[in-house]
């Protein structure tokens, strides 16, 4: 149903050049930028005091194309197996030559679909953690990777106009953060990916719903145009893919929310410009232009953006109350993860899982 070459070349083909740097400039970044990330790691983990429970290699530094194929292969791991019982099951069904046909047309326009959706986030994601890997040679699920992307990091600490290193380590704090999150609570990496497998076993496109999502997309495009609200995201998604797309961006958004949070709440200490990156990024993140809100709003990125800001309030608000520890019992099970209810209702989710009669922090 995908054609994963296909979603790389175009991916690599579409995706633009970075800033230019000189040689030793960038060697130097992505060996300052290697440092600052085991730095972060330290600083997130006295912090949080959560601990790790498998060993952290070192940050892996690419280029945009390098994203590209690291993200192909964390989509392939996670969405094969699944689209290749999709596909049998249609196989079992009936499908004919015709149909093989139409698959294999379908699996090379969804590649290059793909691919150019990477071309564009290649261009502004500053780093990730890879949930998903493929295999060892044994066949073994391997841990997570912490990836930075050190032509946009450098990009965007030069058009804020910002210290290159108290930047590079902002940054390395949000990154481990996530590293921490899901290398900490053995539970999160397969509950993340049971939701994605539920999101895609749960759709429903046969011939006339997948003509409906179409008309669906083309609307939610004209009405974004118009500025209103709608994403391709909404419009692909059934009733019950909805409500699994619910518990998704509830994880996400604690996620999300909580390495901004941990980002700035140590960033004083360890970052002496964090207040003036802080201001000058979230003003970044709002003055894009009009293109490029549009692509952001129908990619569904604006919805991240509003992840972050929530899931911050929600953890502020939990940690100033209950404190840290009492906190951090929001990583021991799926029944303790909040739902979006309750990231917009911390007292709610603080009443549930810590205690009705749960004392507030002590200043």
């Amino acid at each position: 149903m995908i054609d994963w070459d296909v979603a790389v070349n175009t991916g690599i083909r579409l995706v633009r050049p970075g800033p230019q740097v000189d040689l030793s400039d960038a060697r130097q970044a992505v060996s300052q930028l290697r440092e600052l990330s085991e730095q972060a790691r330290g600083h997130v983990r006295e912090f949080t005091g959560m601990d790790p429970l498998e060993p952290a290699g070192p940050a892996v530094v690419v280029d945009r194309p390098g994203w590209i194929r690291a993200n192909v292969d964390g989509f392939r791991t996670v969405l094969e197996p699944i689209l290749d019982r999709l596909g049998a099951e249609r196989a079992a069904a009936g499908a004919g030559t015709a149909g093989a046909l139409t698959t294999a047309v379908g699996s090379r326009v969804t590649g290059a679909q793909l691919g150019a959706v990477l071309s564009y986030l290649a261009g502004r994601v500053l780093g990730q953690y890879e949930l998903f890997l493929p295999p060892d040679p044994d066949g073994n699920a391997p841990a997570g990777r912490l990836t930075l992307v050190a032509p946009n990091i450098v990009q965007a600490e030069r058009e804020l106009d910002v210290d290159p290193r108290d930047f590079r380590l902002w940054v390395c704090l949000h990154e481990e953060t996530h590293r921490m999150q899901f290398s900490s609570t053995p539970w999160l990496r397969g509950y993340v990916q049971e939701q994605m497998q539920d999101l895609l076993l749960s759709s429903e496109m046969d011939a006339a719903a997948f003509l409906d999502r179409l008309r669906a997309a083309g609307e939610a495009v004209a009405e974004v145009v118009r500025g209103g609200e709608g994403s391709l995201i909404q419009a692909f998604q059934s009733e019950a893919q909805g409500e699994v797309m619910d518990r998704i961006t509830a994880v996400m958004t604690l996620a999300e929310g909580h390495g901004d949070y941990v980002m700035d709440a140590v960033g004083p200490e360890v970052v002496p410009s964090v207040a003036t990156i802080r201001r000058r990024f979230q003003r970044r993140r709002e003055g894009a232009n009009r293109i490029d809100r549009i692509i952001r709003q129908l990619l569904g990125l604006d919805l991240k953006m509003k992840q972050y800001e929530e899931g911050a309030v929600f953890v502020r608000k939990v940690v100033a109350q209950v404190g840290m520890e009492d906190f951090n019992k929001v990583w021991e099970s799926p029944e303790t993860l909040p739902t979006m209810a309750e990231i917009r209702d911390p007292e709610s989710w603080i009443a549930r899982v810590v205690g009705p009669g749960a004392p507030a922090r002590e200043a």
